[in-house]
């Protein structure tokens, strides 16, 4: 499967607070469903935060509940 979002298995997600997404497609016939491959680098400490979901708002709700337990342990 050619994709945009990593080389040599590296994200491409490289600039700190951004975000890249791609859809794909998986399975046969009947039972094909899409799904999002989602990528957000962290702007506080350029830490990645990568997901798979049928949808992009269930990868930025994931990616809201990661940074929200990333604030919680630095206090």
């Amino acid at each position: 499967m050619a994709t945009r979002m990593t080389v040599d298995g590296v994200s491409t997600c490289v600039v700190p607070g951004t975000e890249r997404y791609e859809w794909f497609t998986m399975g046969r016939g009947k039972r094909k469903k899409q799904y999002v491959q989602y990528d957000f680098r962290d702007a506080t400490d350029g830490m990645l935060f990568s997901i798979v979901r049928p949808t992009l708002e269930e990868c930025r709700e994931e990616r809201d509940v990661w940074l929200m337990k990333k604030t919680q342990q630095m206090d």
